[in-house]
């Protein structure tokens, strides 16, 4: 028998004053009512109330326990109303996590005005290109960018990334400007550690990523940013999203170079988020949110 529910009809016997009337309260037989609380009594070794066909009396057990139960079910009863309220207004902590430098450049900008819209909702924001199951560590939302691989998450993209191969005027002045890509293997090709098509040594173009030129280069990294700062400084050619490269290259920072074969397309930016059809209210808010507003603007310049 489930514990609660027989707390439930302990209760109710009490202040209606006899098991059936308590079954009738919570839609139940009176012989079930009774197997609840014969249960109760013994899975407690102890008897609660004195049973006649008049009355119920309440031992000194029962009159602990009663006020116990009224505690605890209130209690539980409070909990139930503001997780489901929660489904129903925007309300609580959310944990959203995203790539460190789209969420510097594109999110965190966005998160006072969805204050300002949503009040109640606290957002916690995680800055990782890590690649777990971050789900797993307790965050709500997740926002990544490039090719999904295989999950049980849902997804809801929310624009294109191009990508795009630069490098300093200062660094092609000293080293040639490349013209195919097969002569990207003979310049320092700084590549970024956390992609599958970077960090073994060889750069992928085509649009279906069929065309592998080997690289090498003196610097790796796990950030896309750390990679624009060495770009910046000449020290060599880099693969990156556009949204990382695109203000260097309006201020002629960097070029970006014209090769015999397209980039990668490596997918989109993308909301993910648990497939569960009861998602609170304050998920549902920031997706909405999120897709509404990249839906008026564009990452790929």
């Amino acid at each position: 028998m489930d514990r609660f529910t027989g707390m439930r009809i302990f209760v109710q016997a009490i202040a209606q004053g006899s098991l059936s009337a308590a079954g009738r309260v919570l839609d139940m037989s009176p012989a079930m009512a009774t197997k609840h609380v014969d249960a109760l009594e013994a899975r407690l070794g102890v008897k609660l109330m004195h049973r006649t066909t008049r009355q119920l009396t309440l031992t000194d057990s029962g009159t602990e326990y009663l006020e116990a139960c009224q505690r605890i079910l209130q209690e539980l009863d409070e909990a139930e109303a503001e997780v489901t309220a929660q489904r129903v207004e925007a309300v609580g902590r959310l944990r959203m996590n995203v790539p460190l430098s789209f969420g510097t450049r594109f999110i965190a900008p966005l998160l006072p005005a969805f204050s300002r819209r949503y009040p109640l909702v606290e957002v916690e924001l995680g800055l990782s290109d890590s690649q777990q199951d971050l789900i797993q560590e307790g965050w709500e939302l997740l926002v990544r960018v490039g090719y999904l691989g295989d999950s049980t998450l849902k997804a809801r993209r929310l624009g294109d990334c191009p990508m795009r191969v630069c490098a300093s005027p200062q660094y092609l002045a000293r080293h040639g400007t490349p013209r195919r890509v097969a002569e990207l293997s003979g310049h320092n090709c700084l590549s970024y550690t956390l992609s599958r098509r970077q960090n073994k040594g060889s750069w992928f173009f085509g649009r279906e990523g069929d065309i592998q030129v080997r690289v090498k280069g003196n610097l790796k990294a796990d950030n896309g940013d750390a990679l624009l700062a060495a770009a910046l400084e000449g020290q060599g050619v880099i693969y990156q999203p556009h949204f990382i490269v695109s203000d260097a290259l309006a201020r002629n920072e960097l070029v970006a170079l014209e090769l015999d074969h397209p980039p990668i397309d490596p997918g989109g930016v993308y909301v993910l988020f648990p497939p569960d059809r009861r998602l609170p209210a304050k998920v549902r808010a920031m997706i909405d949110y999120l897709v509404e507003v990249f839906s008026k603007s564009s990452l790929s310049g």
